[in-house]
């Protein structure tokens, strides 16, 4: 999630479950149909018990019941798949109706204000073609998304908290933007209210670009919605994508230009009180960081990933693919998530620690000789 005091999103429903073989890609050898609170439901069952089901339906989603309010319950021996990109955007029209345009590319499906295509999907379609580039450079092939990517774009922050609620999410003030793992989708609204050559477009650019970025990550293989990933590497990686020139290189060329300016003097401002909490094993090992200091969370998780894919990215890519591979819905303890960073990075936290916090400080030597 992304807002103007960063705060942390949750994905515990989604991880509430112990699930033994889940395929990675959603077609499996049959289906499940059901009735659930006056609508119909097709997909995959991941988990079933009496008391708790989850559902990947086939539109992406999941969904979280009880099978004892569920009616008209039916296995098929269908195999199953999500909806094309023409079934999906049916479904769009009719659950925004005509307030909306849904807008097609490649990989998306976005609802948007009507006559706003130009400024809303291809953002959303550039940021799919970097995203695969980036990696790809670097050693991890991103998997094409099994179901068609969807971002929702509201008009206000009053049709954006209405939709939320609808989806049962809980919004901090000044959020502006998000992912949802259970829905699949990225919600937010145009704070510049469809005047996008106005000076907020910044603000919607940077809220667009990170929770399309968890969506991306979350879809292409990068992180896996059904395995728990710390929350170091799914913030830092997001943050990261929002300078210019990390997800758009070609237009912003300049080294400078990948170098997230807000996290760095936010990171430098953190640096005196980090040295004396062993900030680095603490952030690797636990997402307490992020509940108890959130600036702080951020500019570390920022700080540690563009150190570590700008100095190290064939031990990132080796780390992301080994936190990616866990068993589906497994817990992670504080030492398993210790152990695998120091498989991949090394076991001498200072050393590690004061190589990074070098890489940072000359960061700040390189910003100020290009000002």
């Amino acid at each position: 999630m992304r807002s103007r005091t960063k705060s942390a999103p949750t994905i515990a429903v989604i991880l509430a479950f112990t699930i033994v073989g889940i395929a990675s890609h959603p077609a499996v050898a049959f289906t499940v149909q059901l009735d659930w609170q006056g609508k119909h439901f097709e997909g995959k069952p991941l988990s079933w018990s009496k008391q708790r089901a989850l559902l990947l339906t086939r539109d992406g989603s999941l969904l979280d019941f009880a099978p004892s309010q569920a009616k008209n319950i039916t296995k098929s021996p269908a195999r199953f798949y999500g909806f094309s990109a023409a079934e999906m955007r049916g479904h769009l029209h009719r659950e925004f109706g005509k307030r909306f345009d849904v807008s097609g590319t490649s990989h998306y499906l976005v609802v948007h204000p009507k006559g706003q295509r130009d400024v809303w999907a291809k953002q959303f379609e550039d940021l799919y073609r970097s995203f695969v580039h980036y990696f790809t450079t670097r050693g991890l092939q991103p998997t094409p998304p099994a179901f068609p990517l969807i971002a929702i774009v509201c008009h206000k922050q009053t049709d954006f908290v209405r939709l939320a609620s609808r989806d049962g999410i809980r919004l901090n003030p000044g959020l502006l933007g998000f992912y949802s793992p259970a829905t699949n989708r990225v919600l937010l609204y145009d704070v510049t209210a469809g005047q996008a050559d106005t000076s907020n477009w910044h603000v919607n650019a940077a809220t667009t670009i990170h929770e399309a970025v968890h969506q991306l990550a979350f879809n292409t293989g990068i992180h896996v919605r059904f395995r728990l990933v710390p929350k170091w590497i799914v913030e830092g990686l997001a943050t990261m994508f929002e300078a210019p020139g990390v997800g758009n290189s070609s237009h912003y060329p300049h080294p400078s230009d990948r170098i997230h300016r807000d996290r760095l003097k936010s990171f430098l401002n953190y640096t005196s009180s980090r040295r004396h909490k062993n900030a680095l094993p603490h952030i690797i090992a636990s997402d307490k960081l992020f509940e108890h200091d959130p600036e702080a969370a951020y500019a570390e998780a920022w700080a540690l990933t563009f150190f570590l894919s700008e100095l190290q990215p064939n031990r990132y890519a080796q780390y992301l693919k080994k936190t990616a591979s866990r068993k589906p819905f497994s817990a992670y303890s504080s030492a398993n998530r210790q152990k695998d960073f120091t498989d991949v990075f090394g076991s001498n936290w200072k050393l590690l620690d004061a190589k990074m916090n070098r890489f940072i400080e000359n960061l700040r030597v390189f910003i100020k000789h290009q000002s």
